[in-house]
């Protein structure tokens, strides 16, 4: 192989390439019915230019053969008058319409064939187009899903899933972080006056009930007699109906120290 036959090879075939390369499916189908429409249209001309020449032989063919039935006429009435040159000139006219009809009558018959296969071209090329029309937007919805999918799988393939699942645990993170921010807010927002007032009556309840446990001992007898100062009286017994009303709780609290701390100091100590 030559060198100029080399160059003339790359050259087809990077022109090729580039023409394969540069080819859209939907253009291309697009222009292909551009053409089939073009050529039905040609070929409609065509058909019809034949059927008006098959038209104008049929008429050309009547004619003659009106001429030629008119000269026979001619020719009759001539020899009947007695004039046989005339009858003579007369068929010779006969012979030459009757000559020029019968060739007429050919080609009318060959225009005839001719004008049946371009009418049958032309409906099979009106089928074909219908055909591929119905097929053009099949092949575009087919090349519009191909370019869809490739256009999803390249965007998928940039994905990376462990990039992903990367930041989906972070993220986690930062929510565990959070809520766990949230829950130290609320517990250090619960230590306020208002959970301090609550602590403080929840101790004075629990006076109370310590107050009423010393006063049922008291009625009981079953406190110890102590006579130092700042201690509560001994309960006295009494045997009659009114000696079950246990006393006031003030009176208790009028015997007991004045400081309520000390109260309750005492209090705990006469319960032990």
């Amino acid at each position: 192989m030559g060198l100029l036959e080399r160059v003339g090879m790359a050259v087809r075939s990077n022109l090729n390439a580039l023409v394969s390369a540069a080819e859209d499916p939907e253009k291309i189908l697009e222009q292909t019915i551009i053409d089939m429409n073009e050529d039905l249209v040609k070929l409609r001309q065509a058909v019809a230019q034949a059927i008006a020449a098959q038209k104008r032989l049929e008429q050309q063919y009547t004619q003659n053969l009106q001429q030629a039935r008119q000269w026979e006429d001619r020719a009759r009435l001539a020899l009947s008058k007695g004039d046989e040159a005339l009858a003579m000139e007369a068929l010779s006219r006969k012979k030459t319409a009757t000559d020029t009809a019968a060739a007429l009558k050919t080609q009318v018959d060959q225009m005839g064939a001719q004008v049946k296969t371009l009418k049958d071209n032309l409906t099979a090329l009106e089928s074909k187009l219908a055909e591929a029309k119905t097929k053009k937007e099949m092949l575009k919805a087919r090349a519009r899903a191909a370019k869809a999918s490739e256009q999803i799988h390249q965007a998928v393939s940039k994905v990376s899933t462990s990039n992903a699942m990367a930041v989906f645990d972070r993220m986690e993170d930062k929510v565990l972080q959070m809520e766990a921010r949230s829950q130290a807010i609320a517990e250090l927002s619960g230590d306020t006056l208002e959970s301090k007032f609550q602590a403080l009556e929840s101790s004075a309840g629990s006076d109370e009930v310590q107050f009423e446990l010393l006063e049922m001992k008291k009625q009981l007898g079953l406190l110890p007699d102590t006579s130092p100062a700042g201690t509560l009286p001994q309960a006295v017994t009494d045997t009659s109906p009114r000696a079950s009303t246990p006393p006031a709780i003030t009176d208790i609290q009028d015997a007991s120290p004045s400081s309520g701390e000390d109260d309750i100091a005492y209090l705990r100590e006469l319960l032990k």
